[in-house]
């Protein structure tokens, strides 16, 4: 007799399409990056999820993926996203000063960068919390009630769904590649502890995209 495919069978064999159709474009196509970010990106990793959520689901997105887009629960998600953000670059800064008794120095860009810079990296964390964190994170621990597990394999999945784009970089090489593939998965556990306490996508996306603005620049 044929075993059932359970829910998070199902979620993890669209997860592997979908790494499958990235690793293919990543590889064949080098277009510019405002197009990986708001046309490749939504349309491998949301659309699906969004339909998965719809038609197998059948329930609302924004409910299934935490997403609350409105009142004091935003609000808060917000306040709590900008002081995550505090303490994880004044820890970073600290390191960084504990290592080398001196604090980075950085020439920002012009305000039309920033801006762009900025951007990019919130449409980069919107895309990749709501396929790592609010779809393959939430399908794991919704069947196990395990934190530890599905964070931990939920990583492992968003470190690996990163390597397309780590591998074809060619600005990433040497020890760069392991601080990012390190970086990757520390970034990913945190948020996974966040989504779950909070119930709430919006603080990863904020964190995420912190991330992504504090990497972009390193390699202006």
């Amino acid at each position: 007799m044929k075993e059932k495919v359970t829910p998070t069978q199902k979620a993890l064999n669209l997860w592997a399409v979908i790494l499958i159709i990235w690793s293919v474009y990543r590889s064949f196509f080098k277009m510019p990056e405002w197009f990986d970010e708001f046309i490749a990106k939504p349309a491998v990793f949301v659309l699906p999820v969004f339909y998965y959520i719809r038609r197998v689901d059948k329930k609302s997105i924004l409910q299934s993926l935490y997403l609350n887009l409105s009142g004091k629960k935003l609000i808060s998600d917000v306040v709590y996203s900008i002081m995550a953000v505090v303490i994880f670059f004044g820890a970073a800064l600290l390191a960084i000063y504990l290592r080398t008794n001196a604090l980075p120095k950085t020439n920002l860009p012009d305000s039309q960068t920033i801006a762009i810079i900025v951007i990019l990296a919130i449409a980069t964390g919107i895309t990749e919390e709501i396929l790592s964190r609010g779809f393959v994170l939430k399908k794991l621990y919704d069947e196990s009630k395990n934190y530890f597990s599905s964070i931990f394999l939920s990583s492992i999945l968003f470190f690996i769904l990163h390597v397309p784009i780590l591998f074809t970089n060619i600005n990433i090489t040497g020890n760069l590649l392991l601080t990012f593939m390190v970086t990757d998965m520390v970034l990913s556990i945190i948020n996974g502890f966040i989504f779950l306490e909070r119930k709430s996508l919006t603080v990863p996306i904020f964190i995420h995209a912190f991330y992504n603005i504090m990497v972009s620049l390193m390699f202006l």
